[in-house]
């Protein structure tokens, strides 16, 4: 076989040119109100995100930088030692958010008066915060791909300081939002092309629901009922009603009759308030064949879809969907497979990552530069928690048919690979620049495409349920 190259990160390049720094005390005092002011007035994803990190990161800086290795050219990894118990792959999401949120990490004078008045860090590195931008480079797995135990999911290049105030930002992006977009997978997989609708946002934090939406569309999801995601990301919405409403009213003729006529009989009634089979006849006498989708959100969903759509269709409302909801997670929806459902509401368990909240990723030193400016590997040797050093290059094993068969990975080199193998690894940032289609609406238009794509390639054992091994090995070429 043929070698190719995947990926390389550019050269070290000399130092860059860093005007005379202005005294942290002094930076933007001149409009200090006006900071403030402005500050308090942006939207949270505008705020800057310097400070979504753990104390750590910056006294291991200011170490660095009185023992004079901050300025060391290193290489850090995020990866996973292992998937979530039984599963036998996971998605990456999240890499756009980092990318939007890296443009947003900056220490103003808040966030430098707030260090400062709290003692966390000294005044040579509040300077040195002061004037930091991200000048290296971050490459790795795109957005809806599948990765395994090991994959170089992202690396990031770039002095040691740099890399590692980043550290806590991007595990926490990546470690929730790949949580989500796995599980996210999982149902969409087993749905069988019936669309998924993530409704969890009640269930987390206000923003993490926001990231919990992006996740899950890049993952499968049709649509979602966060409507600050749709903003953002240009996401498809949706929604039904919620039984206060039906209670509000005088009855449940008049709740329905309130909902139809406000947004038509393209709406999704929702029939179990009281008596299931009374409710659905309600609906129809109500918005009669037009009705888009009744709901149901309690009791023994599998016969209770089948009772209702055979009731539906007796009352000539064959084209009326029904739309199930109540604590669904993949397991619930493959019991659901061979019932009449169209749809499939999900919330609590999607959100919180079906079992598995985090994705267990870790972000690992693995090369540095001595004096000498060589490159030198370093691996952590505790038990159960070992890392391979050096750079990382990455492909999928495909056999002739297109199938995956192994994630290659090479150290310090191109693994081995032929035509019917396929690179994985992109460039997101180069020298301190974002490159072009990673961030924004059509990075999740992007990211879902892939993500069909990566399944597709995927030996057929990922599509079940039950506890077992990675669905292809991670296989290591070193130097």
């Amino acid at each position: 076989m043929g070698s190719i190259l995947l990926a390389v990160f550019p050269g070290t390049g000399a130092e860059r040119t860093v005007e005379p720094a202005t005294p942290w005390h002094r930076v933007a005092h001149v409009n200090h109100t006006d900071l403030h002011q402005d500050t308090a007035q942006r939207e949270p994803w505008h705020t800057t995100t310097a400070l979504m990190t753990d104390h750590y990161e910056l006294t291991m800086l200011q170490a660095a930088l009185k023992a004079g290795t901050a300025q060391r050219r290193s290489r850090f990894e995020l990866f996973t030692r292992r998937l979530a118990d039984g599963r036998r792959y996971g998605v990456v999401a999240g890499t756009g958010r980092i990318l939007e949120g890296l443009s947003r990490f900056r220490f103003g004078t808040a966030e430098l008066d707030h260090l400062a008045d709290t003692k966390v860090v000294d005044d040579a590195t509040l300077q040195w915060l002061a004037d930091f931008r991200f000048s290296g480079t971050i490459i790795g797995y795109a957005e809806g791909e599948a990765y395994f135990p090991h994959s170089p999911i992202l690396q990031v290049e770039s002095t040691f300081a740099e890399a590692c105030i980043l550290e806590t930002f991007l595990l926490s992006v990546m470690n929730y939002d790949s949580a989500v977009a796995s599980a996210a997978s999982r149902m969409t997989a087993v749905a069988g092309g019936r669309p998924c609708i993530e409704m969890g946002s009640r269930r987390t934090h206000e923003e993490s629901a926001v990231a919990a939406a992006r996740a899950a569309v890049i993952a499968g999801f049709a649509s979602t009922s966060n409507l600050e995601a749709a903003r953002r990301y240009g996401l498809s919405t949706g929604g039904t009603a919620a039984h206060s409403f039906t209670l509000l009213h005088d009855s449940e003729r008049a709740a329905f009759e309130a909902q139809v006529a406000a947004l038509g009989a393209d709406t999704t009634l929702l029939v179990d308030t009281y008596d299931v089979e009374q409710g659905v006849r309600t609906a129809v006498d109500v918005a009669g064949r037009a009705l888009k989708n009744v709901r149901l959100d309690s009791g023994d969903l599998v016969s209770q879809t089948h009772s209702v759509r055979e009731l539906l269709d007796g009352l000539g409302n064959t084209e009326t969907g029904i739309m199930v909801t109540s604590d669904l997670d993949e397991y619930a929806i493959a019991h659901l497979r061979s019932a009449p459902v169209d749809s499939y509401g999900v919330g609590t368990r999607l959100v919180t990552g079906s079992g598995a909240p985090t994705a267990a990723m870790v972000y690992k030193l693995v090369a540095r530069q001595n004096d000498d400016g060589a490159w030198v590997d370093v691996a952590k040797a505790s038990k159960g928690k070992a890392s391979l050093g050096g750079r990382k290059d990455a492909a999928r094993r495909r056999d002739t048919r297109g199938r995956a068969v192994a994630e290659l990975v090479g150290v310090n080199r191109s693994p081995e690979a032929d035509a019917d193998d396929r690179p994985l690894l992109h460039e997101f940032v180069v020298d301190g620049e974002l490159q072009a289609g990673w961030t924004g609406t059509e990075a999740v238009t992007r990211a879902a495409e892939r993500h069909r794509a990566s399944l597709a390639e995927l030996p057929a054992s990922v599509g079940r349920l039950q506890a077992g091994e990675p669905a292809i090995p991670t296989l290591f070429q070193e130097f």
